[in-house]
């Protein structure tokens, strides 16, 4: 197969590996060379390529709307990926708000954006576990196999937009079940260090409360998230399963197919 005959087919397949990579975890954060992500597109398109039974494409006004529905699709595909491996963070977020860590957000050198202290923490810890068991090759190979689901020549995504909106709202569902499963043993934690503290400044109305209720939960809580940490992996291995898992659901449904969200 020459790429030079079918470089429409090839536009069409780098065009969705490049927005695939620009909001997936991992390969779009900051500190990646732009260089290095155009280049990893671009033979990563190159062995998918070779791969597919490419057809010969006129460049028309129809060849640039196959290149936004690629552009889209890529896109939603990542984003996907990113919202779900978001729970991480969210699971932060409420442990935070219970340290009093909620006003110390912190910058996130790979995004750019603000995250919370023990999300960032929980995030970085996430991302290494996920770099040692190689799920992100499963990220690979979600977009490998979207090729299957949704032809890069396809004119149109036959999608039923109810079905998408419900698989949406499952998604989001399913991450803050995640998230609450995460920081459930942390929070309840504190929740019960505050009714002892209330306890405490009710009985004993001389000692400040507000003096020992800080360090003392700082104490708790670092010590319950020690314990239950390796509750923690056991909940993100999982959490890869179900980002691979709604990947898949969501290129059969952008592809036509009959699964629905539940």
């Amino acid at each position: 197969m020459n790429i030079i005959t079918h470089y429409p087919f090839f536009l069409l397949i780098f065009v969705r590996i490049t927005s695939f990579f620009l909001i997936l975890p991992v390969y779009s954060y900051k500190n990646i060379p732009v260089f290095h992500k155009i280049g990893f597109s671009f033979f990563l398109s190159w062995i998918i390529f070779l791969t597919l039974h490419p057809k010969v494409l006129e460049i028309n006004g129809l060849y640039f709307g196959i290149l936004i529905k690629e552009m889209l699709t890529g896109l939603f595909i990542g984003f996907i990926a990113y919202m779900i491996l978001s729970a991480i963070q969210i699971a932060g977020s409420f442990i935070d708000f219970q340290l009093g860590f909620g006003i110390a957000n912190v910058i996130d050198p790979m995004t750019g954006a603000q995250s919370p202290l023990t999300g960032q923490f929980l995030y970085t810890f996430a991302l290494l576990f996920m770099l040692s068991v190689n799920a992100h090759h499963m990220l690979l190979d979600g977009v490998y196999y979207s090729f299957q689901f949704i032809p890069a020549d396809q004119v149109s995504l036959p999608f039923d937009r109810h079905q998408i909106l419900l698989f949406l709202l499952k998604s989001f569902s399913s991450m803050f079940l995640i998230a609450f499963q995460m920081a459930i043993p942390v929070v309840g934690s504190l929740f019960i260090v505050d009714v002892a503290l209330g306890i405490v400044a009710r009985t004993v109305p001389q000692m400040n409360v507000f003096v020992i209720g800080l360090p003392l939960k700082l104490g708790v809580g670092f010590i319950i998230l020690i314990v239950v940490m390796g509750a923690m992996f056991m909940l993100i291995n999982g959490l890869f399963e179900t980002m691979t898992q709604m990947m898949k659901t969501l290129m059969e449904m952008l592809g036509g197919g009959t699964r629905g969200a539940g």
